[in-house]
């Protein structure tokens, strides 16, 4: 077994180790088809060798070029490490900066087998989220990371390690670029090219930024739609007996059972891969499994009837599921389900992030490999019935969003029935959860800000959600409106439940959604825990790239802006570099991610606190940038709740000064111009 100072040595070279190829017993990310010709064969092995000294180049050319062959991209297994991959307490990592070593134990948080749903492919969560392209830059990361000053930033080009460079103490100790491709070049056919080739690498959101906590990172959110669905949708706050299918429990929604048993209703989700279902099951996240329509249909008749919360998940095709409940209205005349959405990862619809109905699963997994045209074709059928199914439970009146999954934006491009009449082309049949739902919290300033207890401790873990409830409650006292107020009993109750949900996955971390008061507050207030000694070793703060400005997605997080900008990406670039120089430990920009490559442009940031006043310092201003940046643009486009937050922002600091937008009063001026 191979140490963490091993680990920091470098590429294991002299001599190689064993190449064992892929592990049997866990999940292998599905076989990529980049069609690459005989030149950029050559090419993508050229790449991958540079990385090793020419005595050595001949014996990895062979099986890398198998690898290429077999799986459609060089990940290099033989360098596949022999330790126990998690999130180990950060004084055992061997670095001269704490900052170094909480960037180490966030890259190996990504890649415990506990956390990512590949981890030999080096991917943490959709299919395709990448934290490194191949291993050997894993061992060059962490070797650099180990020599790292407070004088030096690495640099990182898709998951490529481009060196250490002279900075300074006040510079991000890290700069990430994930998947920074010329426009005119970023689509999907490119993309499986330059991945093959090595020179790119789709980052998801959190896996690239090594930021990502577990489905719990998900599961918050996931309970604050589906809580707002009911408030909205159903005009209840008790979600007792009402039903929520949806689909996937593979990375990201591995959440969706989690979050529909704290909601309180009835969650029943489908999933085609077995080993997601059980790993789900076994982390206690999912209640029961059944691949027995007939047991499924029962279960749900009696938890609905009975009013107890369950999450059954079905070994099986969602579409199925969906035709099998237009059948029990059929039949019965009796509508089982209340809300709908699906998080199947359709970001890569091609490429094994949907499976269609009229395949079983390692049939799909075999053509996908052998003919990737009839699968795209098969996909496209499969998601044209999985529309119909939902229309026809819709025009009955169930309740469906876009998980902002890209699932709505594929299935109008298979040609099935999901357009608006009259709307602009961000807008569907059915509208994204952010237009509908998380769009105002957006606005009000609150997204996913979470932390990791670098002490791997639980009693950490423990004393931060007792911080964190305190500060909410004393803003609460100290008055604020009425929306907000929602929001922060919404997350003290989070926080209360939190440890009876067994929420941790991988590193003893937490997330709750917060504003930038908030945020602001907790991270002051945990920082002078740490130099008081309560908490007993630095606690790295982040969020999910998912957030008030840390995205521009069109089809999700900036769904909901009309003016014209939402196909803009100035704000997720200017949160990257604003972050960078107002005190982030880490920061990293995106492409795709969520909704897929070429369709969004993301970032996110990593800020270690240490207990000392600077930490104080760096965090006050970048947190505050890092919300204010966002509102102020969801205010240029005309949101109201974004004018009263920022208006409220700029009452309490006398130094951001934000321009305000004047709405038209009188519409008849723009015909009588247009007209004219």
């Amino acid at each position: 077994m191979t140490s963490l100072k091993e680990i920091c040595r470098g590429l294991p070279l002299y001599p190689l180790p064993e190449n064992r190829g892929r592990r049997k017993g866990i999940p292998h990310a599905p076989i990529r088809t980049p069609n690459l010709t005989a030149q950029e064969k050559k090419l993508a092995l050229r790449n991958a060798l540079r990385y090793f000294p020419p005595e050595i180049q001949k014996k990895l050319a062979l099986e890398f070029a198998e690898e290429l062959q077999l799986y459609g991209h060089i990940y290099m297994y033989r360098f596949f490490p022999e330790i126990e991959m998690r999130a180990y307490p950060i004084g055992e990592y061997p670095c001269k900066t704490k900052s170094a070593a909480a960037i180490m134990l966030m890259i190996m948080n990504n890649l415990d087998p506990s956390v990512a749903q590949f981890p030999q492919e080096l991917v943490t969560y959709g299919g395709n989220g990448q934290v490194f392209s191949n291993w050997a830059q894993f061992w060059l990361v962490m070797h650099y990371l180990s020599e790292m000053t407070e004088e030096q930033t690495l640099v990182m080009y898709s998951g490529h390690p481009l060196g250490l460079f002279p900075s300074h103490h006040y510079a991000p100790r890290l700069i990430i670029t994930n998947g920074m491709v010329i426009p005119n070049y970023s689509s999907r056919d490119e993309y499986e090219k330059l991945f093959a080739l090595g020179v790119t690498m789709y980052g998801q959101m959190t896996a690239g930024s090594y930021c990502y906590i577990g489905p719990q990172g998900i599961v918050h959110g996931t309970v604050l739609t589906v809580l707002n669905a009911g408030r909205r949708y159903l005009k209840a706050e008790d979600l007792s007996g009402k039903v929520f299918v949806t689909s996937g429990l593979g990375g990201m929604s591995g959440a969706q059972a989690k979050a529909a048993v704290i909601a309180g209703c009835v969650g029943i989700i489908a999933e085609v891969d077995e080993a997601a279902l059980l790993k789900r099951h076994k982390q206690g996240w999912l209640m029961e499994i059944s691949n027995n329509l007939d047991h499924c249909i029962a279960r749900l008749r009696d938890a609905r009837k009975n009013k107890i919360a369950l999450s059954l998940g079905y070994h099986g095709n969602v579409v199925d599921l969906w035709e099998r409940l237009v059948h029990e209205l059929d039949t019965t005349g009796e509508l089982l389900v209340d809300l709908g959405s699906d998080q199947t990862s359709c970001h890569n619809p091609f490429n094994g992030g949907y499976y269609p109905v009229q395949l079983g699963f390692e049939e799909g997994k075999q053509l996908l490999s052998t003919n990737p045209g009839k699968f795209r074709t098969l996909v496209q059928e499969s998601l044209k019935r999985q529309v119909a199914a939902i229309n026809r439970l819709a025009d009955k009146g169930m309740f469906f969003w876009d998980y902002g999954n890209a699932f709505l934006l594929e299935a109008q491009r298979a040609g099935a029935d999901v357009e608006k009449r009259g709307a602009n082309k961000t807008e569907f049949r059915y509208p994204s959860y952010v237009q509908h739902i998380m769009g105002d919290i957006f606005s009000l300033g609150f997204g996913p800000f979470r932390w990791v207890c670098t002490s791997g401790d639980p009693q950490d873990l423990a004393t931060t959600d007792s911080i964190a409830m305190s500060v909410l409650e004393e803003s609460i006292r100290q008055g604020v409106s009425t929306s907000v107020k929602q929001q922060y009993h919404d997350n003290i109750r989070w926080i209360r439940e939190a440890g009876r949900h067994s929420l941790v996955v991988g590193s003893q971390a937490r997330i709750l959604y917060s504003d930038q008061r908030g945020r602001v507050s907790i991270a002051v207030a945990i920082n002078r825990a740490i130099s008081e000694g309560r908490i007993k070793a630095p606690v790295v703060l982040s969020r999910d790239h998912h957030d008030v400005s840390g995205t521009d997605s069109p089809y999700r997080e900036t769904s909901n802006i009309y003016d014209g900008s939402a196909f803009c990406a100035d704000m997720a670039v200017q949160n990257f570099v604003g972050d960078a120089f107002r005190g982030a430990t880490w920061v990293a920009l995106h492409n795709g991610g969520g909704v897929g490559w070429g369709e969004v442009i993301n970032g996110g940031f990593g800020l270690v606190l240490d207990g000392s006043k600077e930490a104080e310092e760096r965090a006050r201003m970048m947190l505050s940038w890092d919300v204010s940046n966002g509102v102020a643009r969801r205010c240029w486009s005309g949101n109201d709740y974004a004018y009263e937050t920022i208006c409220q922002a700029m009452k309490e600091n006398a130094t951001l000064k934000v321009t305000l937008p004047h709405k038209v009063v009188d519409e008849n001026i723009l015909e009588q111009a247009v007209k004219h």
